[in-house]
This record gives C-alpha cells, sequence and structure tokens, in this order.
C-alpha cells in the first residue's frame, strides 16, 4: 500500500481512469468461497482471518455510486440504529444479491432504488472493485458507476436516515486514510477510517474506498 503521506490524486480524470482500469467481468470468488481474494475487514492483518474463524458466504453488492459534477462526489447513506448489521453506520447502497438479480449491479442498483430511491436510469455503471469480505459474513463484490447530478432520492427510513455526499478529492487523498486499530472479540481488528466534517467513514465502507484508490489511482 502506498505511504499515509502520498498526495492527493488528480479526481478530474476519475471516468476516464476507472472505465480504462475496471470491467463488469464477476469475479469467480462471488460465489465460490474457495477462490482466492485479495480485500476484505482484515487487509491490514490478513493472518487474522484464521484466528477470527469468519466464513464469508453471502454474495452481495453495494454501489459505489460517483456522482458527476464539476467536483465529484461520492454517494453516501447512513444506515438506522436498529439494523441487524452494520447498524449506525456510513455504508453504500446496497444488500445481498436475490436469485432474480441478472448480475450484482443489478441488485446493487435494486437495492439503491429499494433504499434511496435512486432511479435506475441515473447510473451509469463504469466496473467492478475487487471482491470484499466483511467480519459479518458478506462476500461483497462494489460496483463503481457514474450517478447523473440531477437526481432525486426518497429514503426508506426503515433502513436509511440519510443520503448524503462527500467529496471525491477527499476520499482519494491518501492522507486522510488513518489506519486505527480496536478490540474485536480478544483480537486486535486494525481498519481505515476516513472522518470527513461530521460524517466518521470506516470499516466496510472506509476499505472499499482505500481500494477504490489503490485500483484508480495506484500505480
Amino acid at each position: 500500500m502506498e505511504g499515509m503521506a502520498a498526495a492527493a490524486a488528480p479526481v478530474g480524470d476519475f471516468f476516464a481512469r476507472s472505465r480504462a482500469r475496471l470491467s463488469l467481468t464477476v469475479p469467480k470468488g462471488l460465489d465460490d468461497p474457495a477462490a482466492a481474494t485479495v480485500r476484505g475487514d482484515l487487509d491490514l492483518d490478513p493472518a487474522l482471518w484464521e484466528r477470527a474463524e469468519i466464513k464469508s458466504m453471502r454474495p452481495a453488492s453495494v454501489l459505489v455510486g460517483v456522482v458527476d459534477r464539476t467536483e465529484p462526489t461520492v454517494l453516501l447513506t447512513m444506515r438506522t440504529a436498529d439494523l441487524p448489521n452494520h447498524a449506525g453506520q456510513i455504508a453504500f447502497p446496497g444488500g445481498k444479491i436475490e436469485p432474480e438479480d441478472e448480475t450484482p449491479l443489478a441488485a446493487a442498483a435494486r437495492e439503491a432504488h429499494e433504499e434511496i430511491g435512486l432511479d435506475r436510469s441515473l447510473i451509469d455503471p463504469i466496473g467492478y472493485l475487487d471482491l470484499y469480505l466483511t467480519l459479518s459474513g458478506f462476500r461483497i463484490l462494489p460496483a463503481v458507476a457514474r450517478i447523473a447530478p440531477d437526481y432525486h432520492l426518497s429514503l426508506n427510513t426503515s433502513e436509511v436516515s440519510d443520503a448524503f455526499e462527500v467529496p471525491l478529492d477527499f476520499l482519494m487523498t491518501p492522507a486522510n486514510h488513518q489506519q486505527l486499530s480496536r478490540d474485536w472479540r480478544g483480537m486486535t481488528r486494525h481498519y481505515f477510517a476516513m472522518p470527513y466534517q461530521d460524517r466518521y467513514i470506516w470499516g466496510v465502507t472506509a476499505g472499499i474506498l482505500r481500494n477504490l484508490y489503490e485500483r484508480i489511482y495506484g500505480r
């Protein structure tokens, strides 16, 4: 991984770079737990996976929506406090992949429409990031997409308490990628955090954003 002191990424060419570096080919590991994966909640301490004895088995997809403004932003949500997974945390729209979903991208778009009312016609697919394994048992395939800026949202308040945008420039600046640790089941878990104003972005969401930075701006 690149040092935390690295300069901010030139986000002005984000869409061109992402289309050149990503594809919509679904990785085998989404449905095959035995297939090799490269990202997850324990990126900063891979050896902890065996000690944690976590099996990430449930395929899911999230929408990494980059809003096409003069200064691009990333569309994020705040989950309600009474959800069974990642309650009260900042997240991407998305969820588990259902049998009727034709692709992981279709699942992410469906969930985005159900959660925040984002119209599918405003989603311009770009490609998938690396498969991301979570300590809560999910195998998440993040789908990066361009979002038209003239969207109108309608929140499903049983799942989402807020939706907001964070500047892509901030999120793609390595100096804003904090590496922190906390106790988890008697073990020390290391993770990324990207606090922005009064928003605390960490865990799965920050890990996926770090992967976005490495895939689009890494050497």
